[in-house]
């Protein structure tokens, strides 16, 4: 089931850690890189549900791509409590180019991969994903 714009298959693994996360809330976030020698999306890290935002952001590698899903707990202004599911797209400046067009070529059939994503979030540094860009995104 290789992807056929980029050849990156989806392992199962990927799949059934999202399903986790949406259903039980088992993590709190998840981090997906791609192993080009096996031409596939794995799993690189969960986070615990008791992590924080910037355990989750200090797990993105400051100059590799990456994929990553994160659960979003927050207050609305009538005072319910939610939560979205975002998914961000990591290309930091400074990562290969190589390693760029393979994460853009492949995310959109990965993300189609992971059903019940609610926001989603291209960010290429910090401050473009950082707490209040979420907060923001997240009404």
């Amino acid at each position: 089931m290789a992807n056929a714009a980029s050849g990156m298959a989806v392992h199962d693994d990927c799949k059934l850690k999202f399903l986790e996360l949406k259903a039980k809330r088992t993590y709190r976030f998840i981090v997906f890189k791609i192993e080009e020698k096996q031409k596939q999306v794995v799993v690189e890290k969960v986070g615990e549900p008791i992590d924080s935002y910037e355990a989750f952001t200090a797990s993105l590698p400051a100059d590799e791509c990456r994929y990553a899903v994160y659960d979003f707990d927050f207050v609305t202004d009538e005072n319910c409590q939610k939560s979205r599911i975002f998914f961000i797209a990591w290309s930091p400046d400074t990562s290969k180019v190589r390693s760029k067009m393979i994460y853009a070529s492949s995310k959109d059939r990965f993300k189609r991969e992971l059903d019940g994503i609610q926001v989603e979030l291209q960010a290429t540094d910090p401050s473009e994903m950082d707490l209040d860009v979420i907060r923001s995104r997240a009404n």
